[in-house]
Protein backbone atom coordinates (compact mmCIF):
# COMPACT_ATOMS: atom_id res chain seq x y z
CA UNK A 1 0.00 0.00 0.00
CA UNK A 2 1.36 3.42 -1.03
CA UNK A 3 0.18 6.68 0.56
CA UNK A 4 1.07 10.35 1.11
CA UNK A 5 1.96 11.64 4.56
CA UNK A 6 2.37 15.21 5.80
CA UNK A 7 4.94 16.16 8.41
CA UNK A 8 5.40 19.48 10.19
CA UNK A 9 9.02 20.41 10.84
CA UNK A 10 9.78 23.76 12.51
CA UNK A 11 6.31 24.95 11.52
CA UNK A 12 6.71 24.07 7.86
CA UNK A 13 4.77 21.34 6.02
CA UNK A 14 6.55 18.64 4.03
CA UNK A 15 4.95 15.78 2.08
CA UNK A 16 6.41 12.31 1.60
CA UNK A 17 5.40 9.16 -0.28
CA UNK A 18 5.41 6.13 2.00
CA UNK A 19 4.74 2.44 1.49
CA UNK A 20 3.47 -0.26 3.87
CA UNK A 21 4.84 -3.74 3.25
CA UNK A 22 4.41 -7.01 5.12
CA UNK A 23 7.57 -8.62 6.48
CA UNK A 24 6.70 -11.91 8.08
CA UNK A 25 3.93 -11.22 10.59
CA UNK A 26 4.66 -7.49 10.80
CA UNK A 27 3.66 -4.57 8.61
CA UNK A 28 6.41 -1.98 8.30
CA UNK A 29 6.49 1.41 6.58
CA UNK A 30 9.28 2.98 4.58
CA UNK A 31 9.70 6.36 2.91
CA UNK A 32 9.96 6.15 -0.88
CA UNK A 33 10.68 9.81 -1.64
CA UNK A 34 10.14 13.47 -0.76
CA UNK A 35 7.19 15.00 -2.68
CA UNK A 36 7.21 18.72 -1.95
CA UNK A 37 5.80 21.43 0.30
CA UNK A 38 2.19 21.64 -0.96
CA UNK A 39 -0.55 19.02 -1.26
CA UNK A 40 -1.04 19.81 -4.93
CA UNK A 41 2.66 19.43 -5.70
CA UNK A 42 2.79 16.20 -3.66
CA UNK A 43 -0.17 14.57 -5.43
CA UNK A 44 1.24 15.42 -8.85
CA UNK A 45 4.69 14.01 -8.07
CA UNK A 46 3.22 10.96 -6.28
CA UNK A 47 1.25 10.09 -9.42
CA UNK A 48 4.42 10.28 -11.53
CA UNK A 49 6.41 8.14 -9.06
CA UNK A 50 3.67 5.49 -8.81
CA UNK A 51 3.36 5.25 -12.61
CA UNK A 52 7.14 4.84 -12.84
CA UNK A 53 7.05 2.10 -10.17
CA UNK A 54 4.28 0.23 -12.04
CA UNK A 55 6.25 0.37 -15.31
CA UNK A 56 9.37 -0.89 -13.55
CA UNK A 57 7.59 -3.83 -11.89
CA UNK A 58 5.85 -4.75 -15.16
CA UNK A 59 9.10 -4.55 -17.13
CA UNK A 60 11.03 -6.65 -14.62
CA UNK A 61 8.23 -9.24 -14.47
CA UNK A 62 8.18 -9.57 -18.28
CA UNK A 63 11.97 -9.78 -18.41
CA UNK A 64 12.09 -12.45 -15.70
CA UNK A 65 9.34 -14.44 -17.39
CA UNK A 66 11.15 -14.29 -20.74
CA UNK A 67 14.38 -15.35 -19.12
CA UNK A 68 12.88 -18.27 -17.22
CA UNK A 69 10.78 -19.48 -20.13
CA UNK A 70 13.94 -19.99 -22.21
CA UNK A 71 14.60 -23.26 -20.37
CA UNK A 72 12.26 -25.99 -19.12
CA UNK A 73 11.61 -25.29 -15.43
CA UNK A 74 10.45 -27.44 -12.56
CA UNK A 75 10.40 -24.50 -10.13
CA UNK A 76 8.82 -21.06 -10.11
CA UNK A 77 11.10 -18.14 -9.35
CA UNK A 78 10.01 -14.64 -8.42
CA UNK A 79 12.22 -11.60 -9.00
CA UNK A 80 12.83 -9.69 -5.77
CA UNK A 81 13.78 -6.02 -5.57
CA UNK A 82 15.71 -5.59 -2.31
CA UNK A 83 16.66 -2.15 -1.04
CA UNK A 84 20.35 -1.34 -0.84
CA UNK A 85 20.17 -1.90 2.93
CA UNK A 86 18.55 -5.32 2.47
CA UNK A 87 21.21 -6.33 -0.03
CA UNK A 88 23.96 -5.21 2.35
CA UNK A 89 22.41 -7.36 5.09
CA UNK A 90 22.21 -10.37 2.76
CA UNK A 91 25.82 -9.91 1.65
CA UNK A 92 27.00 -9.84 5.25
CA UNK A 93 24.91 -12.85 6.30
CA UNK A 94 26.07 -15.03 3.41
CA UNK A 95 29.75 -14.05 3.49
CA UNK A 96 30.00 -11.76 0.47
CA UNK A 97 30.84 -8.38 2.06
CA UNK A 98 31.45 -7.15 5.62
CA UNK A 99 31.86 -3.62 7.02
CA UNK A 100 35.61 -3.17 7.47
CA UNK A 101 36.81 -3.64 11.06
CA UNK A 102 33.26 -4.14 12.30
CA UNK A 103 34.48 -5.46 15.65
CA UNK A 104 35.65 -1.87 16.24
CA UNK A 105 32.41 -0.36 14.99
CA UNK A 106 33.34 -0.32 11.28
CA UNK A 107 34.96 2.44 9.25
CA UNK A 108 32.73 4.47 6.94
CA UNK A 109 33.39 4.03 3.23
CA UNK A 110 35.52 0.88 3.58
CA UNK A 111 34.39 -2.72 3.05
CA UNK A 112 35.98 -6.17 3.32
CA UNK A 113 35.06 -8.91 0.87
CA UNK A 114 34.43 -12.32 2.41
CA UNK A 115 35.00 -15.78 0.95
CA UNK A 116 32.18 -15.55 -1.59
CA UNK A 117 32.57 -11.82 -2.28
CA UNK A 118 36.27 -12.17 -3.05
CA UNK A 119 35.49 -14.93 -5.55
CA UNK A 120 32.67 -12.98 -7.22
CA UNK A 121 34.84 -9.87 -7.43
CA UNK A 122 37.71 -11.84 -8.96
CA UNK A 123 35.36 -13.43 -11.50
CA UNK A 124 33.99 -10.00 -12.52
CA UNK A 125 37.54 -8.75 -13.12
CA UNK A 126 38.54 -11.91 -14.99
CA UNK A 127 35.48 -11.68 -17.28
CA UNK A 128 36.19 -8.00 -17.97
CA UNK A 129 39.85 -8.70 -18.79
CA UNK A 130 38.97 -11.61 -21.10
CA UNK A 131 36.35 -9.53 -22.92
CA UNK A 132 38.39 -6.37 -23.42
CA UNK A 133 42.03 -7.52 -23.43
CA UNK A 134 42.30 -11.21 -24.36
CA UNK A 135 39.34 -10.93 -26.71
CA UNK A 136 40.85 -8.11 -28.82
CA UNK A 137 44.05 -7.47 -30.78
CA UNK A 138 44.09 -3.71 -30.18
CA UNK A 139 44.19 -3.57 -26.34
CA UNK A 140 46.95 -4.55 -23.90
CA UNK A 141 47.05 -4.32 -20.11
CA UNK A 142 49.33 -2.86 -17.44
CA UNK A 143 49.40 -2.71 -13.64
CA UNK A 144 50.60 0.67 -12.35
CA UNK A 145 51.59 1.57 -8.79
CA UNK A 146 49.11 2.98 -6.27
CA UNK A 147 51.58 5.64 -5.07
CA UNK A 148 53.58 7.52 -7.67
CA UNK A 149 55.36 10.86 -8.07
CA UNK A 150 53.19 13.78 -6.84
CA UNK A 151 54.15 15.56 -10.07
CA UNK A 152 51.79 13.19 -11.91
CA UNK A 153 48.83 14.61 -9.98
CA UNK A 154 50.02 18.19 -10.43
CA UNK A 155 50.19 17.69 -14.20
CA UNK A 156 46.79 15.99 -14.36
CA UNK A 157 45.16 18.86 -12.47
CA UNK A 158 44.07 16.74 -9.52
CA UNK A 159 46.10 18.64 -6.91
CA UNK A 160 44.47 21.91 -7.90
CA UNK A 161 41.01 20.90 -9.05
CA UNK A 162 40.00 17.51 -7.64
CA UNK A 163 37.52 18.81 -5.06
CA UNK A 164 33.90 18.40 -4.03
CA UNK A 165 31.68 21.08 -2.54
CA UNK A 166 31.03 20.35 1.14
CA UNK A 167 27.64 21.34 2.57
CA UNK A 168 25.75 20.74 5.83
CA UNK A 169 22.00 20.13 6.03
CA UNK A 170 20.24 22.67 8.27
CA UNK A 171 17.70 20.06 9.31
CA UNK A 172 19.54 16.76 9.93
CA UNK A 173 23.00 18.39 10.24
CA UNK A 174 24.59 15.70 8.07
CA UNK A 175 27.46 16.49 5.68
CA UNK A 176 26.99 15.93 1.98
CA UNK A 177 28.48 16.95 -1.36
CA UNK A 178 26.90 18.84 -4.26
CA UNK A 179 28.03 19.83 -7.73
CA UNK A 180 28.70 23.48 -8.52
CA UNK A 181 25.64 23.53 -10.80
CA UNK A 182 23.44 22.32 -7.90
CA UNK A 183 24.24 25.12 -5.44
CA UNK A 184 20.97 26.71 -4.32
CA UNK A 185 18.90 24.21 -6.30
CA UNK A 186 18.93 20.92 -4.39
CA UNK A 187 17.82 19.68 -0.98
CA UNK A 188 19.11 17.04 1.39
CA UNK A 189 17.49 13.57 1.01
CA UNK A 190 15.78 14.24 4.37
CA UNK A 191 13.97 17.22 2.81
CA UNK A 192 16.00 19.84 4.65
CA UNK A 193 17.80 22.83 3.14
CA UNK A 194 21.57 22.94 2.75
CA UNK A 195 23.63 25.75 4.25
CA UNK A 196 25.01 26.99 0.94
CA UNK A 197 26.38 30.21 2.48
CA UNK A 198 29.02 28.20 4.32
CA UNK A 199 29.70 25.69 1.53
CA UNK A 200 33.41 25.01 0.97
CA UNK A 201 35.74 23.05 -1.26
CA UNK A 202 36.83 19.66 0.06
CA UNK A 203 39.95 17.93 -1.31
CA UNK A 204 39.29 14.35 -2.39
CA UNK A 205 42.82 12.96 -2.61
CA UNK A 206 44.24 11.04 0.35
CA UNK A 207 47.65 12.35 1.37
CA UNK A 208 50.43 10.11 2.64
CA UNK A 209 54.17 10.38 3.20
CA UNK A 210 57.07 8.58 1.54
CA UNK A 211 60.38 8.31 3.38
CA UNK A 212 61.12 11.20 5.74
CA UNK A 213 58.37 13.67 5.04
CA UNK A 214 57.97 13.44 1.27
CA UNK A 215 54.28 14.14 0.66
CA UNK A 216 52.51 11.89 -1.84
CA UNK A 217 48.98 10.80 -2.69
CA UNK A 218 47.01 7.58 -2.95
CA UNK A 219 45.89 7.56 -6.57
CA UNK A 220 42.32 8.80 -7.08
CA UNK A 221 42.08 7.04 -10.47
CA UNK A 222 43.96 4.47 -12.51
CA UNK A 223 44.09 6.49 -15.76
CA UNK A 224 47.16 8.64 -15.18
CA UNK A 225 49.67 5.78 -15.02
CA UNK A 226 48.40 4.71 -18.45
CA UNK A 227 49.32 8.16 -19.78
CA UNK A 228 52.73 8.36 -18.13
CA UNK A 229 53.62 4.88 -19.44
CA UNK A 230 51.95 5.33 -22.82
CA UNK A 231 55.05 5.63 -24.98
CA UNK A 232 56.79 2.67 -23.31
CA UNK A 233 53.74 0.41 -23.64
CA UNK A 234 53.06 1.51 -27.21
CA UNK A 235 56.62 0.63 -28.25
CA UNK A 236 57.00 -2.58 -26.21
CA UNK A 237 53.69 -4.01 -27.42
CA UNK A 238 54.19 -2.92 -31.03
CA UNK A 239 50.74 -1.37 -31.01
CA UNK A 240 49.33 0.66 -33.88
CA UNK A 241 46.61 3.28 -33.64
CA UNK A 242 43.74 2.91 -32.96
CA UNK A 243 44.57 1.02 -29.78
CA UNK A 244 43.91 0.92 -26.07
CA UNK A 245 45.64 0.30 -22.75
CA UNK A 246 43.70 -1.35 -19.93
CA UNK A 247 44.27 -1.49 -16.20
CA UNK A 248 42.48 -2.92 -13.16
CA UNK A 249 43.45 -1.57 -9.77
CA UNK A 250 42.64 0.20 -6.53
CA UNK A 251 41.76 3.88 -6.34
CA UNK A 252 41.02 6.06 -3.32
CA UNK A 253 38.81 9.10 -2.84
CA UNK A 254 38.14 10.85 0.44
CA UNK A 255 34.38 11.03 -0.12
CA UNK A 256 32.54 13.55 2.05
CA UNK A 257 29.57 11.24 2.52
CA UNK A 258 30.14 7.60 1.46
CA UNK A 259 26.76 5.89 1.16
CA UNK A 260 24.61 3.28 -0.51
CA UNK A 261 26.74 0.30 0.52
CA UNK A 262 29.36 -0.39 -2.19
CA UNK A 263 28.12 2.29 -4.57
CA UNK A 264 30.11 5.18 -3.10
CA UNK A 265 33.22 4.08 -1.19
CA UNK A 266 36.50 5.66 -0.18
CA UNK A 267 38.49 2.66 -1.41
CA UNK A 268 37.41 0.92 -4.60
CA UNK A 269 38.68 -0.83 -7.72
CA UNK A 270 38.49 0.45 -11.27
CA UNK A 271 38.52 -1.45 -14.55
CA UNK A 272 39.63 1.15 -17.05
CA UNK A 273 40.63 1.54 -20.70
CA UNK A 274 42.20 4.56 -22.35
CA UNK A 275 41.59 4.22 -26.09
CA UNK A 276 43.91 6.21 -28.36
CA UNK A 277 43.43 7.37 -31.95
CA UNK A 278 44.97 9.87 -34.30
CA UNK A 279 42.86 13.04 -34.25
CA UNK A 280 39.71 12.67 -36.40
CA UNK A 281 40.45 9.00 -37.11
CA UNK A 282 37.13 7.25 -37.80
CA UNK A 283 35.98 4.01 -36.19
CA UNK A 284 36.70 1.00 -38.45
CA UNK A 285 34.47 -1.34 -36.43
CA UNK A 286 30.78 -2.01 -36.96
CA UNK A 287 28.52 -0.46 -34.32
CA UNK A 288 26.50 -3.28 -32.68
CA UNK A 289 22.78 -3.05 -33.42
CA UNK A 290 21.60 -3.35 -29.80
CA UNK A 291 18.60 -1.59 -28.25
CA UNK A 292 18.69 0.42 -25.02
CA UNK A 293 16.99 3.45 -23.45
CA UNK A 294 18.68 6.61 -24.75
CA UNK A 295 18.37 9.87 -22.80
CA UNK A 296 19.82 12.68 -24.88
CA UNK A 297 20.78 16.13 -23.56
CA UNK A 298 17.96 17.60 -25.64
CA UNK A 299 15.38 15.27 -24.09
CA UNK A 300 16.60 16.20 -20.60
CA UNK A 301 16.37 19.93 -21.32
CA UNK A 302 12.83 19.57 -22.72
CA UNK A 303 11.65 17.36 -19.83
CA UNK A 304 11.05 14.39 -22.14
CA UNK A 305 11.47 10.70 -21.29
CA UNK A 306 14.30 8.50 -22.49
CA UNK A 307 13.58 6.74 -25.80
CA UNK A 308 14.28 3.09 -26.57
CA UNK A 309 16.22 2.65 -29.80
CA UNK A 310 19.22 0.85 -31.20
CA UNK A 311 22.60 2.46 -30.57
CA UNK A 312 23.41 2.17 -34.26
CA UNK A 313 20.23 4.09 -35.10
CA UNK A 314 21.02 6.74 -32.47
CA UNK A 315 24.37 7.32 -34.17
CA UNK A 316 22.84 7.51 -37.65
CA UNK A 317 20.25 10.04 -36.39
CA UNK A 318 23.02 12.21 -34.93
CA UNK A 319 21.93 11.75 -31.31
CA UNK A 320 25.24 10.05 -30.52
CA UNK A 321 27.60 12.27 -32.48
CA UNK A 322 30.77 10.20 -32.46
CA UNK A 323 31.09 6.77 -34.10
CA UNK A 324 33.67 5.68 -31.51
CA UNK A 325 31.33 6.59 -28.65
CA UNK A 326 28.48 4.60 -30.20
CA UNK A 327 30.77 1.60 -30.68
CA UNK A 328 32.12 1.61 -27.11
CA UNK A 329 28.76 2.35 -25.47
CA UNK A 330 27.30 -0.67 -27.24
CA UNK A 331 30.19 -2.91 -26.19
CA UNK A 332 30.04 -1.78 -22.56
CA UNK A 333 26.31 -2.57 -22.48
CA UNK A 334 26.84 -5.93 -24.20
CA UNK A 335 29.42 -6.94 -21.56
CA UNK A 336 26.82 -6.54 -18.81
CA UNK A 337 24.07 -8.17 -20.88
CA UNK A 338 26.28 -11.13 -21.76
CA UNK A 339 26.81 -11.86 -18.07
CA UNK A 340 23.11 -11.97 -17.25
CA UNK A 341 22.32 -8.37 -16.25
CA UNK A 342 18.75 -7.25 -16.97
CA UNK A 343 18.91 -5.00 -20.09
CA UNK A 344 15.66 -3.26 -19.08
CA UNK A 345 17.44 -1.55 -16.20
CA UNK A 346 20.11 0.16 -18.31
CA UNK A 347 20.13 3.44 -20.21
CA UNK A 348 22.56 5.79 -21.95
CA UNK A 349 22.48 9.38 -20.71
CA UNK A 350 24.20 12.22 -22.52
CA UNK A 351 25.87 14.91 -20.41
CA UNK A 352 24.32 18.36 -20.70
CA UNK A 353 26.60 21.26 -21.69
CA UNK A 354 27.08 22.43 -18.10
CA UNK A 355 28.19 18.92 -17.07
CA UNK A 356 30.97 18.52 -19.64
CA UNK A 357 34.57 18.64 -18.48
CA UNK A 358 36.64 21.41 -20.03
CA UNK A 359 38.58 18.91 -22.17
CA UNK A 360 35.52 16.97 -23.38
CA UNK A 361 33.41 17.71 -26.46
CA UNK A 362 30.84 15.02 -25.68
CA UNK A 363 30.23 12.51 -22.90
CA UNK A 364 27.76 9.69 -22.31
CA UNK A 365 27.14 7.61 -19.21
CA UNK A 366 25.97 4.02 -19.11
CA UNK A 367 23.51 4.13 -16.21
CA UNK A 368 21.68 1.48 -14.18
CA UNK A 369 18.41 1.83 -12.30
CA UNK A 370 19.38 1.11 -8.69
CA UNK A 371 16.76 1.07 -5.89
CA UNK A 372 17.93 4.63 -5.12
CA UNK A 373 17.55 5.87 -8.71
CA UNK A 374 19.38 5.98 -12.04
CA UNK A 375 23.13 6.15 -11.37
CA UNK A 376 26.28 6.12 -13.46
CA UNK A 377 28.16 2.88 -14.03
CA UNK A 378 30.73 4.15 -16.51
CA UNK A 379 31.35 7.16 -18.67
CA UNK A 380 32.46 7.43 -22.30
CA UNK A 381 34.19 10.77 -22.83
CA UNK A 382 36.34 12.37 -25.51
CA UNK A 383 39.42 13.57 -23.57
CA UNK A 384 41.31 14.78 -26.64
CA UNK A 385 45.08 14.98 -26.08
CA UNK A 386 44.64 16.85 -22.78
CA UNK A 387 46.40 14.30 -20.55
CA UNK A 388 49.35 13.49 -22.81
CA UNK A 389 49.80 17.19 -23.53
CA UNK A 390 49.85 18.08 -19.81
CA UNK A 391 52.34 15.31 -18.97
CA UNK A 392 54.52 16.35 -21.89
CA UNK A 393 54.43 19.96 -20.65
CA UNK A 394 55.23 19.13 -17.00
CA UNK A 395 57.78 16.34 -17.59
CA UNK A 396 59.53 18.06 -20.54
CA UNK A 397 59.54 14.65 -22.26
CA UNK A 398 58.41 14.01 -25.84
CA UNK A 399 55.31 11.77 -25.78
CA UNK A 400 54.48 12.19 -29.47
CA UNK A 401 54.30 9.43 -32.06
CA UNK A 402 55.76 9.65 -35.55
CA UNK A 403 53.46 9.39 -38.55
CA UNK A 404 55.44 7.66 -41.30
CA UNK A 405 52.92 8.72 -43.97
CA UNK A 406 53.26 12.49 -43.56
CA UNK A 407 56.60 12.51 -41.74
CA UNK A 408 55.28 14.49 -38.77
CA UNK A 409 54.98 13.92 -35.04
CA UNK A 410 51.63 14.10 -33.27
CA UNK A 411 50.04 13.54 -29.89
CA UNK A 412 47.39 10.79 -29.94
CA UNK A 413 43.89 11.66 -28.73
CA UNK A 414 41.88 9.67 -26.20
CA UNK A 415 38.54 9.19 -27.92
CA UNK A 416 36.98 7.36 -24.97
CA UNK A 417 37.85 5.89 -21.59
CA UNK A 418 35.45 3.13 -20.57
CA UNK A 419 36.00 3.21 -16.79
CA UNK A 420 33.93 0.94 -14.54
CA UNK A 421 33.97 0.45 -10.78
CA UNK A 422 34.25 -3.22 -9.82
CA UNK A 423 32.02 -2.65 -6.79
CA UNK A 424 29.28 -1.03 -8.89
CA UNK A 425 29.36 -3.96 -11.31
CA UNK A 426 29.18 -6.23 -8.25
CA UNK A 427 25.97 -4.49 -7.15
CA UNK A 428 24.40 -4.75 -10.63
CA UNK A 429 24.92 -8.50 -10.83
CA UNK A 430 23.72 -9.04 -7.24
CA UNK A 431 20.53 -7.01 -7.77
CA UNK A 432 19.69 -8.66 -11.08
CA UNK A 433 20.27 -12.20 -9.79
CA UNK A 434 18.20 -11.83 -6.59
CA UNK A 435 15.19 -14.19 -6.84
CA UNK A 436 13.12 -16.32 -4.50
CA UNK A 437 11.60 -19.77 -4.88
CA UNK A 438 7.83 -19.14 -4.95
CA UNK A 439 7.00 -22.44 -3.27
CA UNK A 440 9.76 -22.70 -0.66
CA UNK A 441 10.49 -19.00 -0.07
CA UNK A 442 14.28 -19.31 -0.03
CA UNK A 443 16.60 -16.96 -1.95
CA UNK A 444 17.92 -18.17 -5.30
CA UNK A 445 20.89 -16.12 -6.52
CA UNK A 446 20.78 -16.53 -10.29
CA UNK A 447 24.35 -15.44 -11.02
CA UNK A 448 25.79 -16.27 -14.42
CA UNK A 449 27.92 -19.45 -14.13
CA UNK A 450 31.03 -17.48 -15.14
CA UNK A 451 30.48 -15.12 -12.20
CA UNK A 452 29.28 -17.61 -9.59
CA UNK A 453 31.74 -17.79 -6.65
CA UNK A 454 31.35 -21.58 -6.47
CA UNK A 455 30.84 -23.37 -9.79
CA UNK A 456 29.60 -26.69 -8.41
CA UNK A 457 28.88 -28.44 -5.11
CA UNK A 458 29.32 -32.20 -4.80
CA UNK A 459 27.01 -34.18 -2.49
CA UNK A 460 27.21 -37.83 -1.48
CA UNK A 461 23.59 -38.80 -0.77
CA UNK A 462 24.54 -42.14 0.80
CA UNK A 463 26.67 -41.51 3.90
CA UNK A 464 28.99 -44.47 3.49
CA UNK A 465 32.74 -44.41 3.03
CA UNK A 466 32.81 -45.67 -0.56
CA UNK A 467 30.32 -43.00 -1.67
CA UNK A 468 32.11 -40.24 0.25
CA UNK A 469 35.47 -41.34 -1.16
CA UNK A 470 34.08 -41.10 -4.70
CA UNK A 471 32.66 -37.63 -3.95
CA UNK A 472 36.01 -36.40 -2.64
CA UNK A 473 37.82 -37.84 -5.67
CA UNK A 474 35.46 -35.96 -8.00
CA UNK A 475 35.90 -32.72 -6.02
CA UNK A 476 39.69 -32.95 -6.08
CA UNK A 477 39.66 -33.49 -9.84
CA UNK A 478 37.27 -30.60 -10.57
CA UNK A 479 39.11 -28.21 -8.24
CA UNK A 480 42.05 -28.25 -10.60
CA UNK A 481 39.97 -25.98 -12.84
CA UNK A 482 37.17 -24.42 -10.78
CA UNK A 483 36.15 -23.48 -7.28
CA UNK A 484 34.17 -26.59 -6.27
CA UNK A 485 33.03 -27.56 -2.76
CA UNK A 486 32.23 -30.81 -0.99
CA UNK A 487 29.08 -30.73 1.17
CA UNK A 488 27.80 -33.67 3.22
CA UNK A 489 26.03 -31.82 6.07
CA UNK A 490 22.24 -31.89 6.36
CA UNK A 491 19.48 -33.24 4.16
CA UNK A 492 19.83 -33.09 0.38
CA UNK A 493 17.10 -30.43 0.25
CA UNK A 494 18.94 -28.26 2.74
CA UNK A 495 22.17 -28.64 0.81
CA UNK A 496 20.43 -27.61 -2.42
CA UNK A 497 18.87 -24.55 -0.74
CA UNK A 498 22.18 -23.53 0.83
CA UNK A 499 23.89 -23.51 -2.57
CA UNK A 500 20.96 -21.87 -4.37
CA UNK A 501 21.26 -18.93 -1.96
CA UNK A 502 24.94 -18.31 -2.74
CA UNK A 503 24.54 -18.72 -6.50
CA UNK A 504 26.10 -22.16 -7.11
CA UNK A 505 24.80 -23.02 -10.60
CA UNK A 506 25.29 -26.80 -10.49
CA UNK A 507 24.96 -29.44 -7.78
CA UNK A 508 26.46 -32.89 -8.42
CA UNK A 509 25.06 -35.80 -6.45
CA UNK A 510 26.55 -39.25 -5.89
CA UNK A 511 23.59 -41.55 -5.31
CA UNK A 512 22.99 -45.28 -4.84
CA UNK A 513 23.52 -46.01 -8.55
CA UNK A 514 26.71 -44.00 -8.99
CA UNK A 515 29.09 -46.79 -7.99
CA UNK A 516 27.37 -49.33 -10.25
CA UNK A 517 26.89 -47.09 -13.28
CA UNK A 518 29.98 -44.90 -12.82
CA UNK A 519 27.88 -41.75 -13.23
CA UNK A 520 26.44 -38.85 -11.25
CA UNK A 521 23.47 -36.48 -11.46
CA UNK A 522 23.86 -32.77 -12.19
CA UNK A 523 21.13 -30.39 -11.02
CA UNK A 524 20.54 -26.93 -12.53
CA UNK A 525 20.01 -24.17 -9.95
CA UNK A 526 17.46 -22.15 -11.93
CA UNK A 527 15.23 -24.98 -13.17
CA UNK A 528 16.05 -27.86 -10.75
CA UNK A 529 16.27 -30.03 -13.88
CA UNK A 530 18.60 -33.03 -13.35
CA UNK A 531 20.50 -35.20 -15.83
CA UNK A 532 22.83 -38.18 -15.44
CA UNK A 533 26.40 -37.83 -16.71
CA UNK A 534 29.28 -40.31 -16.82
CA UNK A 535 32.05 -39.44 -14.35
CA UNK A 536 34.74 -39.56 -17.03
CA UNK A 537 32.75 -36.96 -19.04
CA UNK A 538 31.92 -34.73 -16.07
CA UNK A 539 34.75 -32.21 -16.43
CA UNK A 540 34.04 -31.61 -20.13
CA UNK A 541 30.30 -31.30 -19.42
CA UNK A 542 30.93 -28.68 -16.72
CA UNK A 543 33.25 -26.79 -19.04
CA UNK A 544 30.50 -26.60 -21.67
CA UNK A 545 27.92 -25.51 -19.09
CA UNK A 546 30.12 -22.81 -17.54
CA UNK A 547 32.20 -21.53 -20.44
CA UNK A 548 29.98 -22.16 -23.47
CA UNK A 549 26.59 -21.49 -21.86
CA UNK A 550 24.89 -24.67 -23.11
CA UNK A 551 21.74 -25.77 -21.28
CA UNK A 552 21.64 -28.84 -19.05
CA UNK A 553 19.27 -30.77 -21.33
CA UNK A 554 21.88 -30.47 -24.10
CA UNK A 555 24.43 -32.51 -22.14
CA UNK A 556 22.30 -35.37 -20.81
CA UNK A 557 18.89 -36.98 -20.59
CA UNK A 558 16.58 -35.39 -17.98
CA UNK A 559 15.70 -37.63 -15.05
Amino acid sequence: MVYIVKQKIHGREYYYLRESVRKGKKVVSRTICYLGKTREEAEKKAKEVMESMKKKVSSEKESAERDLSSKPSLRKLKKLNPSIEELATFCKRRGFVYPSAEIYGGYSGFWDFGVLGAELKKNIKDCWWKFYVYGRDDIVGIDGSIITSPKVWEASGHVENFNDIFVICKKCHKANKVDAAEIGKVRCPCGGEYDFENAKKFKLMFETFVGEGGKAYLRPETAQLIFTNFKFVYGNSRLKLPCGIAQIGKAFRNEISPRDFLFRCREFEQMEIEYFIKENQSCPYEIPDVEILIYSAEAQEKGMDAERMSIRKAYKKGIIKNDWHAYWLANCFLWFKGLGANPERFRLRQHRKEELAHYSSDCWDLEYEFPFGWKELQGIADRGNYDLRRHEEFSKKDLKLFDEKDGKKFLPHVICEPSLGVERAFLVFMFDSYFSDVEKGNIVLRLHPKLAPIKAAVFPIVKKKEFEDLAEKIVNDLKKEWNVVYDRAGSIGRRYARNDEIGTPYCITIDGDSLKRNDVTIRDRDTTLQVRVKINELKEVLRRLIEEGVSLEEVGDPI
